[in-house]
């Protein structure tokens, strides 16, 4: 699933009430051990908090961070009902970047339960609010999926235009991981299209990337992609060299498509 951008309640440093503000916290501490559960409990209880406050900001942040575990806990329409809360309460507030966020936000959701053209609407309205406001790291993510939605669409001209715009942001925030990611992406529709050459150029700077961060199994799926470029091209040698790496990687992180991996080169090999 795309994932949500991050929420954004500590980042004003605006207090509201100790008990709101106690149990976001709590929410964000539960969100980093990765517990989705117990950081939605705590959520609620911020937004539980936030209403009775009567704090339109902190009822924005609150909403938009038990909507993010929502999204990442697949439940797509509580996620949904919370952004839309936050639309309607930025409306006066008018905080532009939240705006823009949670569109994206809005778009992922549509993105991830099948929805493309919906999805691709929520990305092209955010745009309006995000690229004046000069927010790189959101436009990034942003460009991202917008491109892998034109793809889903079958509109690969676009898509390889939003996937540069979101290099282009990647870059201007040092975004390595959204690098490595949207190069990897970016790869993988060129090889789709026979753009054998290109797809080489961007999956080769995928897995570099993917190197930098020590991301043993992102380097795995950019190298897997980049022997189907090899074997294409009928070039076994550098076919087998990617695998041969992909399976030691398999076996260093017990990575589940090790088997996969095996039988191919094996195959490979024997061919």
């Amino acid at each position: 699933m795309l994932h949500p951008l991050s929420s954004h309640n500590h980042r004003h440093g605006i207090p509201y009430d100790i008990m709101s503000s106690s149990a976001s916290h709590l929410g964000e501490i539960f969100l980093h051990r990765g517990d989705l559960a117990k950081a939605c409990y705590w959520y609620e209880q911020a937004t539980e908090g936030a209403r009775r406050k009567g704090s339109p900001k902190a009822l924005s942040d609150a909403l938009g961070n038990l909507g993010n575990v929502c999204a990442l806990l697949e439940r797509y329409e509580q996620a949904e009902v919370c952004y839309r809360e936050v639309l309607d309460i930025q409306r006066t507030l008018q905080e532009g970047n939240v705006i823009g966020e949670t569109l994206v936000n809005l778009g992922n959701l549509k993105a991830d339960t099948g929805q493309p053209e919906k999805g691709r609407a929520f990305y092209l309205e955010a745009i309006d609010y995000l690229v004046p406001l000069g927010n790189d790291r959101a436009l990034g993510i942003l460009y991202s999926n917008l491109a892998l939605q034109e793809v889903h669409l079958n509109r690969p001209e676009p898509a390889i235009e939003a996937f540069h715009s979101a290099l282009d942001h990647h870059r201007k925030v040092g975004n390595e991981d959204g690098l490595a990611t949207t190069y990897g992406q970016l790869g993988k529709t060129f090889l789709q299209l026979g753009n054998l050459k290109n797809a080489e150029a961007c999956l080769n700077n995928a897995t570099e990337h993917f190197i930098k961060l020590g991301n043993g199994a992102g380097e795995a799926g950019a190298l897997r992609l980049l022997a189907d470029v090899y074997v294409e091209r009928e070039d076994h040698i550098s076919a087998l060299r990617c695998l041969e790496r992909v399976v030691q990687i398999d076996q260093t992180y017990r990575l589940p498509q090790h088997e996969e991996d095996v039988q191919r080169l094996a195959r490979l090999r024997g061919s």
